[in-house]
């Protein structure tokens, strides 16, 4: 029973099962259920979510891995969600930021800029969710930076 819990959340409720893709729509998914319920959210509230988000990623990606006997299972994308809740903290819930935010996360977790590939070698669900969490700040950090220089609304 926790084995199946842990898939299911861990799985992002089957979004991970998909055949191609399935950390870039667990992504997508997430701009949407930014863009439709959770930008509205006052920050600290939205930064408990994510936090309990992660906390729960960590732990259910790890029983989940292990109960695979794999690493960093692609059926994992509870990390991308994360990642890319992270990714659009505080972002202004436009679709020109929303859909920039999501393709520098997907470019950004693909090619591990900064280092970032080495969080991987954290134990289980640590590495699973680490890399992802710090491709999010870093997008975040850009983000905002260009919204700010460019006084994009």
């Amino acid at each position: 029973m926790k084995t199946k819990l842990a898939e299911v959340f861990s799985t992002f409720f089957g979004v991970g099962l998909f055949p191609v893709g399935p950390g870039t729509i667990a992504s997508l998914i997430t701009v949407f259920i930014y863009k439709f319920f959770l930008y509205s959210l006052n920050w600290p509230l939205y930064l408990l979510i994510t936090i309990l988000l992660t906390a729960a990623g960590i732990y259910t990606s790890t029983v989940y891995a292990k109960a695979l006997n794999l690493k960093d299972p692609g059926k994992v994308v509870i990390d991308e969600v994360a990642g890319q809740l992270v990714a659009l903290f505080l972002l202004p819930a436009e679709w020109k930021i929303l859909l920039s935010s999501f393709l520098l996360f997907r470019l950004f977790d693909i090619i591990k800029p900064l280092g970032v590939k080495k969080l991987e070698d954290l134990p289980w669900g640590w590495g699973i969710m680490a890399d992802d969490l710090a491709t999010g700040m870093a997008v975040n950090l850009l983000m905002h930076l260009v919204i700010f220089s460019f006084k994009i609304k």
